[in-house]
């Protein structure tokens, strides 16, 4: 009996690639990135001059009007505590409540606060936060989070590892998908090949081990190519004497040109017949 995948080693190192991957109930893996510790700390230092900013712009209003007004000293106090706990802790959280996530620093490096699970923070991740803020960035000038960065995998400040939070990174490119055709050594092969239809499961396969065959050893690689190779042998006339791996390409690139070809086949036709379906009889009057 030829070796599975799994006896061969396959899906562990799969499993070990994708091991940071979240998945959902529907067994989806998502691939979260988290923004990196540079991209994190440059957006924090953006917040910390706009939030700061703020407060002191709010003081010297203040103080202007108050000094005119000749107000007492207490209430001098007063308003620059809760200026502080204002544009230090509540306006933070409120604006990461509303955006989702956001501030004008993330905007800035393009990252999201979400949670552990990848979903939306709420009212309890954006309090917490900005009150361990006070300590991350305010009360040790950013040194609390550059050191709980660089010990966490996410790179998580203080404030995030209390509420289960991380940044989460949304500029990355989107993958292109690689297109397989027919190897050289295959070309005139394929132009008398008869390739019948190979079931799905087995087409998605073939396809997902040539889009990861670089990321897997030699051994698994050779053994996998073989066995997919003899599989997809029973429904291709003739086999060719060649690498498995080549055969296996050579397949999947015919089965999806032919299909391909089908489905113009079929669009042809529906398009010559698109007036007889869709025309109304004649002199049949056309009724919106």
């Amino acid at each position: 009996m030829a070796p599975g995948a799994d006896e061969l080693g396959y899906d562990d190192e799969l499993d070990e690639r994708d091991a940071d991957e979240l998945m959902t109930g529907e067994a989806v893996a998502l691939d979260l990135r988290p923004t990196g510790l540079v991209l994190s700390a440059a957006g924090a230092a953006i917040d910390f001059l706009v939030y700061v900013g703020a407060y002191i712009l709010v003081l010297v209003i203040f103080f202007t009007i108050a000094a005119q007004a000749r107000s007492e000293d207490a209430v001098f106090g007063i308003v620059a505590t809760v200026a502080l706990v204002g544009c230090l802790v509540v306006i933070p959280a409120a604006v990461e409540l509303l955006s989702r996530g956001k501030s004008l620093g993330r905007l800035a490096v393009g990252a999201r606060i979400v949670r552990d699970d990848g979903g939306a923070i709420g009212l309890r991740h954006a309090a917490i936060r900005s009150l361990a803020g006070l300590l991350d960035f305010y009360g040790t000038l950013g040194g609390c989070a550059l050191i709980f960065g660089l010990l966490s995998p996410r790179s998580k400040r203080l404030g995030d590892l209390i509420a289960g939070t991380y940044s989460q990174y949304e500029r990355v490119p989107k993958a292109v998908e690689p297109t397989f055709g027919v190897p050289v050594e295959l070309q005139s092969w394929s132009l008398t090949a008869d390739v019948a239809r190979i079931p799905n499961r087995l087409a998605q396969r073939m396809t997902k081990f040539l889009r990861q065959a670089n990321e897997l050893t030699p051994t698994t690689r050779d053994h996998l190519a073989a066995q997919l190779a003899r599989e997809a042998s029973i429904w291709v006339f003739p086999v060719p004497a060649v690498n498995p791996e080549l055969f296996v390409a050579a397949v999947i690139a015919l089965r999806r040109d032919r299909e391909l070809a089908a489905l113009r086949l079929e669009q042809t036709r529906l398009d010559q017949l698109r007036a007889a379906l869709t025309g109304l009889p004649h002199d049949f009057p056309d009724r919106g």
